[in-house]
């Protein structure tokens, strides 16, 4: 098998840590853009959990329906918004009854899953964005950038810009999310060493490798529509919030 029968890696990795680091960019700028306007930090926290509700909306729902799948128990459930420790922002929550690590695993990645999938279909079908991903994977510029420049002329574009910004900035995982996937990933982890100790390896790479590289590969065009939306928007952001510090004098911390 050739190196690019494992490029999936690779690809997720290249899209999905930009995109943490521009998404808490995009984040930042839009709050200090809200506060320098407002100065209300109430205010602030409600108008922006107002701007992101489809995603918050679509992140704990996931939540929700994946526990009811799984038959965890729920408690309550929120999307109203509001400021907990260090000053952090919590936009919804869902109680669920204490399980077991693999049920408490999917719960918390839920998000991921059902907004990934509402990302690859608004990005596949309503904006047509598919073609985009073989020009960047054979680093062709001038085709991508032609390519880009021509979304706008979608049917409904800014609705479904939007959508795609708003799901996909909401749907990572937050570190209470998280806090199962350690014992899982380390007993996944384990079961796979111990596949190769046992001489598993070349059928692993025959028969699962190529399964799991088309599965990176599809997360990571998630992602890369995701980054690319978000890249669209902080830019610009990043401007206003540094014409509003000079025309105000102010500087937020």
């Amino acid at each position: 098998m050739t190196l690019s029968a494992f490029d999936g890696l690779g690809w997720l990795l290249v899209c999905l840590l930009p995109f943490v680091l521009v998404q808490r960019w995009l984040h930042r700028e839009l709050q200090t853009i809200l506060l320098i306007l407002t100065h209300r930090p109430a205010l602030v926290v409600g108008l922006f959990s107002l701007i992101f509700l489809p995603g918050v909306l679509v992140h704990e729902t996931s939540h929700w329906l994946m526990a009811r799948l799984l038959r965890v128990k729920t408690g309550r459930f929120s999307i109203i918004p509001k400021v907990i420790r260090n000053g952090k922002i919590q936009l919804g929550f869902v109680e669920t009854a204490q399980v077991d690590v693999v049920r408490d695993a999917l719960i918390g990645v839920a998000p991921l899953i059902s907004g990934g999938r509402l990302i690859a279909w608004l990005g596949i079908h309503p904006l047509g964005m598919l073609p985009l991903w073989g020009d960047l994977t054979h680093w062709d510029w001038s085709q991508l950038w032609l390519g880009i420049s021509n979304l706008p002329n979608q049917p409904d574009f800014w609705l479904w810009f939007y959508l795609v910004f708003v799901i996909s900035s909401m749907m990572l995982p937050s570190a209470s999310d998280r806090h199962a996937w350690l014992p899982v990933i380390v007993t996944i982890g384990a079961l796979i060493v111990l596949a190769l100790i046992a001489g598993a390896g070349a059928w692993m790479i025959d028969n699962l490798m190529p399964w799991l590289n088309n599965g990176l590969r599809a997360v990571a065009i998630v992602f890369a529509i995701s980054l690319g939306f978000h890249l669209l928007l902080v830019i610009p952001l990043w401007g206003v919030r540094k014409l509003l510090c000079r025309i105000t004098g102010y500087r937020v911390r």
